[in-house]
Parts: C-alpha cells; sequence; structure tokens
C-alpha cells in the first residue's frame, strides 16, 4: 500500500447525495462502505466531514445571522453529521469507530485530544474528527488539512462530487480545460484553484501533507488510491505540473 494512514475530506453534501438537504440513506451506505474497505485492507482512517447538508453559510446571512454565529451551526452541524456516519459504520461493520470533537460534548462525543487520536488510530480505530477546531471563520479544510498533520497521516484525500481532480478551468464551461495529475500547492494559490481552500492549500504546503482531490462518485476510488494507483489529481511539492 502506498498509504497506511490517511485523512479522508467528505463534504457534508456527500450525506445528501441526491437530495439538497438532510440525509440519504443510499448516500451513507455508500460512504460507509468506501471507507470500510480501506479499514478492512489495514489502512487506518481519519475522517472530517462538513456540515452542509444540514446548514450552509449562505442561509445564515439570509437570514441576517452573523458570521460568527453561522459558523458555530455549522461546526454543530458537523457534529451531527460526524455522530450519523458513526452509527452506519458501526451499523455495517465491525469497527470501533470514536468520534472526536473540538467542541466539548462530552455525553456523546470524545473531546480532541492529539496524542489519544493517534492512540486510537494506532489501535485500528476509525476516527471522526468533528467541530472544526471550535472556531469560527474557516471552511472544513482546513481543520481536516491541520488534524491530517496532527494524527500524523500520510495524505489527506479531498472526497468530490461531480469532478474528478483540478482543472485548467471550468470544464463546465470550457470544452477544452484539462485535469492535472500533479500539480505543486504553490501553482494552485497561485492560479486561484477553488478545489480547497487556500489557507488549507498553504497549511498543507508548509508541513508537506500529500493532497488527493478526486471523485468519490468512482466506487473504490479510495482504495485504489491508496494501492499507488494515480487517481484524480495530486497536490504535492512536484518540480513541476503534469497534465493528465
Amino acid at each position: 500500500m502506498r498509504y497506511s494512514r490517511i485523512l479522508l475530506k467528505l463534504s457534508g453534501a456527500a450525506m445528501a447525495g441526491d437530495k439538497d438537504f438532510g440525509f440519504n440513506p443510499t448516500a451513507l451506505n455508500y460512504i460507509a462502505d468506501e471507507v470500510l474497505k480501506l479499514h478492512n485492507a489495514g489502512i487506518q482512517v481519519g475522517i472530517v466531514i462538513g456540515g452542509g447538508n444540514i446548514f450552509r453559510g449562505n442561509l445564515g446571512a439570509q437570514w441576517g445571522i452573523e458570521h460568527a454565529e453561522a459558523d458555530n451551526i455549522g461546526m454543530m452541524a458537523t457534529v451531527i453529521n460526524s455522530l450519523m456516519l458513526r452509527g452506519v459504520l458501526t451499523s455495517r461493520g465491525n469497527a470501533e469507530v470514536r468520534v472526536m470533537t473540538a467542541i466539548p460534548i462530552d455525553t456523546v462525543a470524545e473531546p480532541f485530544i492529539r496524542l489519544r487520536a493517534i492512540h486510537h488510530m494506532d489501535k485500528g480505530y476509525i476516527c471522526i474528527f468533528a467541530g472544526g477546531t471550535g472556531q469560527p471563520f474557516m471552511t472544513t479544510d482546513y481543520p481536516a488539512v491541520q488534524r491530517a498533520i496532527e494524527v500524523r497521516a500520510q495524505a489527506l484525500l479531498s472526497a468530490k462530487s461531480g469532478t474528478d481532480g483540478i482543472y485548467t478551468a471550468d470544464p463546465n464551461q470550457d470544452p477544452t480545460a484539462r485535469r492535472y495529475s500533479e500539480i505543486s500547492y504553490d501553482s494552485v494559490v497561485r492560479q486561484n484553484l477553488r478545489a480547497l481552500d487556500q489557507a488549507a492549500v498553504l497549511l498543507a504546503r508548509d508541513n508537506r501533507l500529500r493532497l488527493h482531490v478526486f471523485s468519490f462518485d468512482h466506487p473504490d476510488a479510495m482504495y485504489r488510491l491508496c494501492q499507488g494507483e494515480d487517481v484524480g489529481t495530486l497536490i504535492a511539492n512536484v518540480d513541476h505540473d503534469v497534465l493528465a
């Protein structure tokens, strides 16, 4: 295997499937099965999930909710999603699953303690990290990169729906757009490519964390990627950008 410990970044939309909001049982089962394939192969898995299927920032703006307050609501949404995913993972396999949150909610989840999280992953537990960093004004991309670095993950896998990587332009608007198979952190920032939050890319660059952007719609994509197959786009400290 190329990677023995990874962190998976999922959007809240992955939980909703073809719905605008809420939970889609088919989508939840699919997520669980894809994660359990990695777990059953001996890969240690951490997960960070967004909360957009429950609450999105633009709703807060429509209702006149202060930005910081809207972000607090969004962080609570990630806790709900994490608990839901823990339930589905537990029901579909025999993996030990822990939810660890930056926001103290001791009756439903463990507090995030870095060394405890590493210990859980060393033992083969699936760890779901909820509540972002506990602070507003950042997307879930940033805490995903931060948690990956903290638990010593070898790579972050950023699962996308509707796209299979990073392109030279929006492929929905430009038919000549081509996908990068490899691209440097600096190129992503310099070209303002919006597959990931730029602050998250810079944090990954400074800590040499490899980022993989790929389509979660393709079954076994994560497993193939961890095996060593080139799937989607790799963001890393590469000498030059490579088009697929």
